[in-house]
């Protein structure tokens, strides 16, 4: 009976002290140890590294923006050319980087090459088209 008692009282105060600790006691205040607290930082290194999270903030933003554009671009290229009847769309690769659009892959004439080629080139937002097109 006595050893159930103590285990009972062991196990009681373990999970006081886990959720002191949890709770965010701080221990070293009842042993006496005093640690030199930090009191924050100065406004200028405040500011400095705010900004410089702001920039990269900014430059994170930035590039999200153009690679959600570039993905747009391509999407709207690879859906003309698959409901275009004069191009085989799934042989075709379309990459899009800042607006330059690349199409590569293999054509059966060199009319589908130039109509997979117009309709890139009408896409809005398309600053330029690199051919990589193969002749079957």
């Amino acid at each position: 009976m006595i050893r159930g008692f103590v285990k009972l009282i062991l196990l009681l105060v373990v999970i006081v002290v886990v959720g002191a600790f949890l709770l965010g006691y701080d221990f070293a205040d009842v042993r006496g140890i005093t640690e030199p607290r930090s009191i924050g930082t100065s406004g200028d290194r405040a500011r400095e590294v705010g900004a410089e999270i702001g920039a990269r903030t900014a430059a994170a933003a930035d590039a999200t923006r153009r690679a959600v554009e570039d993905g747009a671009l391509t999407t709207k290229i690879k859906a003309k050319m698959a409901l275009d009847d004069s191009v085989k769309a799934l042989s075709l690769d379309v990459d899009t980087r800042q607006g330059v659009v690349t199409v590569s892959g293999t054509v059966r004439s060199e009319a589908e090459r130039q109509r997979a080629l117009a309709l890139a080139r009408e896409t809005e937002g398309v600053t330029r088209v690199v051919d990589r097109l193969q002749l079957k």
